[in-house]
């Protein structure tokens, strides 16, 4: 027992001694490697502040009308009323998403709510307020909701709303959502 302590504790003296041996770099050549790092970095700096960097070589258009570039000669690629490749969908997406609506655009007719009406007048109008607690009073043609909502009614207690679906087919389907003035809250 004692001799394989022995053992033991010989070996691990000798692998802490031939750790201590390694060649550990001098200051001289740290020095040397921070200067090749610093070289590389400003290299890198001079190359993105270089107006050519990251642009390709504007190709004659003879040399791809002569299949030069292993084109068939005559053919010319029109992008007129084609989708960039290049252009993700999503970026698409949101292009359409902030097409500039106005505030009550940004919530869903179940998220708003009818607070008074005036309806005996030439014009009618209603009052209506968002989530956060903001009124907005809107009148017949306004656009409400997120799927394109429009007020085609304005009655003594109510607005009609008519907004506009589209499922995944490209079928148009639109919903009249009825749009009621809340009398009470509690008891």
């Amino acid at each position: 027992m004692k001799l394989a302590a022995i053992v033991i504790s010989t070996a691990l003296l000798l692998l802490v001694g031939c750790e201590s041996n390694k060649i550990q770099p001098t200051s001289a050549e740290f020095d040397q490697e921070r200067a090749r790092l610093l070289e590389r970095v400003e290299a890198r700096k001079v190359k993105q502040n270089d107006p050519s960097h990251g642009k390709l070589a504007a190709v004659p258009s003879e040399a791809m009308m002569s299949g030069g570039l292993g084109g068939s000669a005559g053919f010319t690629y029109d992008m007129a009323d084609k989708r960039d490749p290049f252009r993700s969908f999503e970026w698409e997406r949101m292009k359409l998403e902030n097409k500039g609506g106005g505030p009550l655009e940004q919530f869903d007719v179940s998220q708003l709510a009818v607070m008074a009406v005036v309806w005996q007048t030439g014009m009618a109008r209603a009052l209506v307020q968002d989530p956060g607690g903001e009124s907005y009073i809107v009148g017949m043609g306004a656009r409400i909701g997120k799927n394109e909502g429009i007020i085609t009614r304005i009655d003594d207690n109510l607005i009609t709303v008519r907004e506009t679906y589209e499922d995944y087919l490209g079928q148009v389907t639109q919903k009249d959502i009825e749009m009621r003035i809340r009398l009470s809250d509690g008891g």
